[in-house]
C-alpha cells in the first residue's frame, strides 16, 4: 500500500470533512473528492474510524509542519509588535486557503474527539517552534509562568479563529495585542 496513496486520501478526507461536515465524510465522499474509483477508500481504511484516524493524523502532522514554517520564518520578536505581528500572521493563515479548510476540519475533529478519546490524543497540541518563540517572548519579558500563559494566549487566539471562521471577517491586530498585553501582567 502506497504512503502516497494514504496521504492523498487523508488529504481528501480533509476537504471532504471541511466542506460537508462529520455527517458528509464518507468513504465515497473522500473517492470522488480524491477522483479515484470507488472502494479505493475503504481498500485503505476498512472503518471509518481508521479513515478518522488517518484524517487526524494528517491534520496534525500539517498543522506542525505550518507552525515550524511560520517559527522558523518569522524574525524572533524582541518587541510586542513583533509578536502581534506573528500571531496575526499565524491567525490569517488559519482563515484561508489551505488552512482555512484544516481549521474546519481541525475544529470538527475536536467536537469528534470528545466521543473518542483515541482522537483527542492525537489532537493535544504539540511542542512546536511557534509554541517555543511564544514561550521564550514571554519568559523574557519577566513572565514567571510563560508555558501556562503561552497555553492561555494560545487558546484565546485559537478561540477568535473559531469565531471567525463560524461569523466571519478577520482577526483584528487590536485583540491579539489586547491578549498579548494581557499574558505580560
Amino acid at each position: 500500500m502506497s504512503t502516497d496513496r494514504r496521504t492523498l486520501l487523508a488529504d481528501a478526507a480533509i476537504a471532504v470533512l471541511a466542506d460537508a461536515g462529520m455527517r458528509g465524510l464518507t468513504h465515497r465522499a473522500v473517492d470522488r473528492a480524491a477522483q479515484l474509483p470507488p472502494g479505493t477508500t475503504s481498500a485503505y481504511f476498512r472503518t471509518r474510524q481508521a479513515l478518522l484516524t488517518a484524517l487526524v493524523r494528517r491534520l496534525v502532522a500539517l498543522d506542525q509542519a505550518e507552525l515550524q514554517e511560520i517559527g522558523a520564518r518569522v524574525p524572533v520578536p524582541r518587541t510586542v509588535g513583533e509578536l502581534v505581528a506573528g500571531i496575526m500572521e499565524l491567525a490569517g493563515a488559519r482563515l484561508t486557503g489551505d488552512g482555512r479548510t484544516r481549521s474546519l476540519a481541525r475544529y470538527a475533529c475536536a467536537v469528534e474527539s470528545a466521543r473518542h478519546p483515541e482522537l483527542r490524543e492525537i489532537l493535544v497540541p504539540r511542542e512546536n517552534l511557534g509554541r517555543r518563540v511564544v514561550c521564550d517572548f514571554l519568559a523574557g519579558q519577566g513572565v514567571a509562568d510563560a508555558t501556562e500563559r503561552t497555553v492561555t494566549l494560545l487558546t484565546c487566539v485559537d478561540g477568535l479563529v473559531f469565531d471567525r471562521l463560524v461569523n466571519g471577517g478577520d482577526v483584528r491586530e487590536e485583540e491579539v495585542r489586547g491578549l498579548v498585553t494581557a499574558a505580560l501582567r
